[in-house]
């Protein structure tokens, strides 16, 4: 079953068929909807707009909640609201009435709320009020991240742990890889975790590199907490292996991968994924 967030966010329920898992599945940057009071820059077209899309990613991964996991997606554009930043990084040079200092990422354009598309063009012709930046957040931002922690937390009350697993694609000349897995250099999840889906997609023939260039964003670091019982792990996939990227459509890939993907989700699915022999506090 589908629960809506209204034109938020999305949530595919497991399958009451398939057995409980402890992992929740995200896609936080597949949205392609753009709210009309965004006031982007007059010339802006709608492939600079889309850009930063993962697009296709939720339908990519939709094995999931037939296996047991779970899938939050988000629906609004990314260009809008980043739902992978930390709700606080905001960029002074896009927003009237503030001062830095910013974190790397939004000094370079790509704060939680964007000044620049994905392929580097402006995005607005204007500066965003604060009020403006802070309704967004309340909008969009934190109603999914609400969401996906109530996910968490069931999994964690019915489970024991809970592993959420947050789904993206990459710029195809990103990396040498495939995939890209980013635990945030071993400290979001337990290395058993890393470790397998690694093996997992070797086992498929792609190339897999850990935390460069991507170590996980917000959502990783706000869930990577082991000694709490959370674990987080983002996964980055080539937009090669399966995009149209200038159209945005299933490229001729698209079905093999979807398949590729589907043995990885019921390969992880099938694993107890209990907690760590010892690291349980009962």
């Amino acid at each position: 079953g589908m629960t809506d967030g209204g034109d938020i966010f999305t949530i595919t329920a497991a399958s009451p068929a398939a057995g409980a898992t402890a992992l929740v599945f995200a896609s936080p940057h597949s949205g392609d909807r753009y709210p009309e009071d965004m006031g982007a820059a007059p010339g802006l077209s709608a492939a600079s707009l889309r850009s930063a899309e993962d697009a296709l990613v939720g339908r990519l991964v939709a094995e999931g909640p037939r296996r047991g996991a779970p899938l939050i997606e988000g629906r609004i554009g990314r260009a809008y609201v980043d739902l992978n930043r930390d709700p606080d990084e905001l960029d002074p040079a896009l927003i009237a009435g503030l001062e830095g200092p910013t974190g790397a990422k939004t000094a370079a354009g790509y704060g939680v709320l964007p000044r620049l598309a994905g392929d580097g063009t402006p995005l607005y012709a204007r500066r965003l009020t604060l009020d403006e930046a802070r309704a967004r957040i309340a909008a969009v931002h934190q109603p999914y991240h609400r969401a996906l922690g109530d996910l968490m937390q069931a999994t964690r009350d019915r489970q024991g742990r809970a592993v959420l697993i947050d789904w993206h694609s990459m710029p195809t000349r990103a990396t040498g890889a495939e995939v890209v897995l980013g635990d945030r250099y071993g400290s979001a999840c337990g290395a058993r975790l890393t470790r397998r889906l690694r093996a997992l997609f070797e086992g498929v023939g792609w190339r897999v590199s850990l935390n460069r260039p991507y170590a996980g964003g917000w959502s990783t670091q706000r869930w990577g907490r082991p000694e709490e019982g959370y674990e987080a792990i983002q996964i980055e996939i080539s937009r090669g292996l399966y995009l149209d990227e200038n159209t945005l459509a299933p490229g001729l890939g698209f079905r093999r991968t979807e398949k590729a993907l589907a043995r990885v989700i019921a390969a992880l699915c099938s694993e107890p994924w209990a907690p760590d022999a010892g690291a349980r506090s009962d």
